[in-house]
């Protein structure tokens, strides 16, 4: 590790409405350092409000259009790309990631499976719808009892993965085993916000007010009367915005919000090393608490404060 053991890309990883990016724009301007947006749905452009893309200009946000196809593949040389430019120009990436894997991918090498072709997906998916998410699950069980092992049956995006999978003589379960590991492309320090549940439920029904309030509703049909592609539309909230009314689309958006923050922190427990900072305060307090820790460890990034 560079700069006696000091790390070179600090990272800040928590579930959606804990404050990641509010947290890591005061630790870039605390440290000479630009935000790396590593979400996948920030990745594209024309869903600002739903995506709760950030106001300031951030590295990866708005990269793709609607009708884009993006993959994890392809964001990782994007995020590579940009913390290498940023090292060499002695600014220090600081990443925020919602998205567990795209963060991993940024981090570092990922042993991705092979592609697959949109015929082997769609025969996937059809497979699904014609016999039932637990007919499917047992199919899938018969022929990678470990793929099964690791995913619900109701778990439709996951099942279907791991059968297109299947068919090109792969397996889902060894891919997200080795997701995390202490491996890093630079060295690295990552942080996990930590938001008591009920605070956090506070916090996902105060942004879809405001979310509501902003346009959003107007913003998904306008993004649904357009090409978009099967990437893009499994944006949080998008279907539910644009097929209910408004009410029953602020109950099942919070709801929805809510399952995907618990899945968030099972992530955050999987990230070795991670340096856990309680976040239910102002995002400048958490940044300082942040920064005061990675002193005390002596894993302050090259071009920061001393």
């Amino acid at each position: 590790m560079s700069r006696k053991g000091r790390a070179e890309v600090v990272a800040i990883f928590g579930p959606t409405a804990s404050g990641k990016t509010a947290v890591a724009e005061a630790v870039a301007d605390a440290i000479g350092g630009d935000v790396v947006s590593c979400d996948s749905m920030q990745a594209y452009r024309g869903l600002p409000i739903l995506t709760n893309q950030p106001d300031r200009p951030t590295r990866l946000v708005g990269v793709w259009p609607l009708d884009h196809e993006g993959s994890v593949a392809e964001f990782a040389d994007l995020a590579h790309a940009a913390i290498d430019e940023l090292l060499s120009s002695g600014r220090t990436p600081v990443l925020a990631g919602g998205t567990g894997l795209y963060l991993r991918a940024a981090l570092g090498e990922l042993d991705l499976p092979p592609k697959v072709e949109p015929g082997v997906r769609q025969r996937a998916q059809r497979l699904y719808e014609r016999v039932g998410p637990e007919r499917a699950h047992e199919l899938l069980a018969a022929r990678d009892p470990a793929a099964a092992a690791a995913v619900h049956p109701n778990d439709r995006r996951r099942v279907v993965r791991a059968l297109e999978l299947l068919d090109v003589g792969a397996s889902l379960q060894p891919a997200e085993a080795q997701l995390w590991s202490d491996h890093a492309r630079h060295p690295t320090v990552v942080f996990g916000l930590d938001v008591p549940r009920a605070n956090l439920d506070e916090r996902i029904r105060a942004r879809a007010h405001a979310m509501l309030e902003a346009g959003v509703v107007e913003e998904v049909r306008r993004a649904l009367a357009a090409p978009i592609s099967s990437t893009a539309s499994r944006a949080l909230g998008l279907r539910e915005l644009a097929e209910l009314p408004e009410a029953e689309a602020f109950d099942a958006l919070v709801a929805r919000t809510q399952r995907y923050a618990a899945y968030q922190r099972k992530w955050m427990r999987r990230i070795p090393g991670l340096v856990s900072v309680a976040a239910n305060r102002p995002a400048n307090e958490v940044a300082d608490e942040l920064l005061e820790v990675a002193r005390a460890r002596q894993h302050l990034p090259a071009g920061g404060a001393r």
